[in-house]
């Protein structure tokens, strides 16, 4: 028993491990760069490096399981852990090699911190807007809050993750306690348009209204994908329903919000299917924005937006522009894009905001400075050595 696990410690803290490691990643960023051109960024990233186990076909007809990035980077730490504990050297002689070992095991720690826990996404603002809130790129939500009540409001949401998993013909009912009727989703896509069904239209399915919904194909870019749902909620007290279609709603200019509206007893409830909304820990103000064409063209040469950041009320004014974000409280705030972008001379223009809430952000610095470190300790410690040898060599 005791060979066995020795073995089995030598294999993973072995160079061969590391090798197959390396050779294997290497063949996974080859085939989720190729697939990007039909699949898009989003879905391959999600299928290739945020996965445990995949099947790739290749050619587009033979199945061969593979593992994921996500897989072989926690195999790769325990390597070097292994290594670092097993098969290096003791004493101060490599203390540099021990110090580059640990810069790459934060480096690895990093982005898992960054793919489990950060959030991101994008805020837009018309100038003299605000808005304390902006919405993930990917990830939905359902939200239900009702409608014309005096004093606070109370949202009940519903995480994306009870329901973005559902093919067309599976059912699931969402019950809470606190509202009066139970809430039902059929027929989810997670791309798709609400069409007239008339006389002319000849598909079977489900009509609300005179509308249904008709599936579209998963586009590339993922920000572009509307989920939409068949929407049904039931009165706790009567046992009546009422049908409805969600279709996805976004906070992005251009776009109008789209909710659907239930009645029961005199009370109107707002049902919106919409991008995952994120609380800043502060409120931004955009009070004007400023771009600069390249002569004779309709390309942005740089544009900036001032804000002012207001929290716990003090009010301080930065400048978001080009390679220049703002940081705060592990928020960053990038100048991503703008708009109108037929614009008129004095015509108010709204900014995007590209926003990532990393707690490992510096991470990655700090790795890089620990490896630095490392090397140089290693290499002098080798430089001293041979100076030593040949002083001792010339004597």
């Amino acid at each position: 028993m005791r060979k066995a696990v020795k073995l089995t410690l030598d294999f993973l803290a072995s160079y061969g491990f590391a090798g197959v490691i390396f050779l294997l990643l290497l063949l996974l960023v080859f085939l989720g760069t190729v697939e990007q051109v039909n699949q898009g960024l989003f879905e391959v990233q999600k299928k290739y490096f945020e996965s445990i186990f995949l099947v790739h076909y290749f050619f587009g007809k033979i199945p061969v399981p593979l593992p994921g990035v996500y897989l072989l980077l926690a195999l790769f730490t325990l390597n070097i852990m292994a290594g670092m504990v097993l098969r290096m050297r003791r004493g101060l002689a490599h203390l540099g090699v021990l110090i580059v070992h640990i810069g790459m095991v934060l480096m690895i720690v990093a982005g898992f911190v960054k793919f489990k826990f950060s959030d991101d996404g994008n805020l837009a603002l018309w100038e003299h807007d605000q808005a304390n809130v902006f919405e993930s790129y990917h990830d939905y939500e359902l939200a239900i809050t009702p409608v014309g009540v005096s004093g606070p409001v109370k949202e009940y949401v519903i995480t994306g993750d009870q329901f973005t998993k559902l093919r067309p013909e599976q059912v699931v009912t969402f019950q809470n306690a606190e509202l009066p009727f139970d809430l039902t989703l059929t027929g989810f896509v997670k791309n798709g348009t609400p069409r007239q069904k008339g006389p002319m239209v000849t598909v079977s399915a489900k009509a609300v209204d005179g509308f249904y919904i008709e599936p579209l194909s998963i586009e590339k870019d993922a920000e572009r994908n509307l989920p939409c749902a068949y929407v049904t909620v039931k009165d706790k007290k009567t046992g009546e329903s009422q049908d409805g279609i969600l279709v996805t709603s976004t906070r992005q200019p251009g776009f109008p919000p789209v909710a659907w509206y239930a009645q029961l007893d005199d009370k109107t409830w707002k049902v919106d299917l919409r991008k995952r909304q994120v609380q800043l820990p502060f409120t931004i103000v955009l009070d004007k924005f400023t771009h600069e064409l390249h002569p004779r063209t309709a390309m942005a040469k740089a544009f900036m937006s001032d804000v002012t950041k207001i929290e716990d009320g003090s009010e301080q004014q930065v400048k978001i522009a080009m390679n220049e974000p703002l940081r705060h409280e592990g928020y960053t705030l990038f100048q991503s894009s703008f708009g109108p972008s037929n614009a008129s001379p004095g015509e108010r223009m709204y900014s995007v905001f590209a926003v990532v809430r990393n707690p490992s952000d510096q991470w990655p610095l700090y790795s890089c400075i620990i490896i630095t470190v490392g090397l140089v300790v290693h290499f002098t410690q080798k430089l001293l050595k041979y100076l030593r040898a040949e002083s001792k060599r010339r004597a």
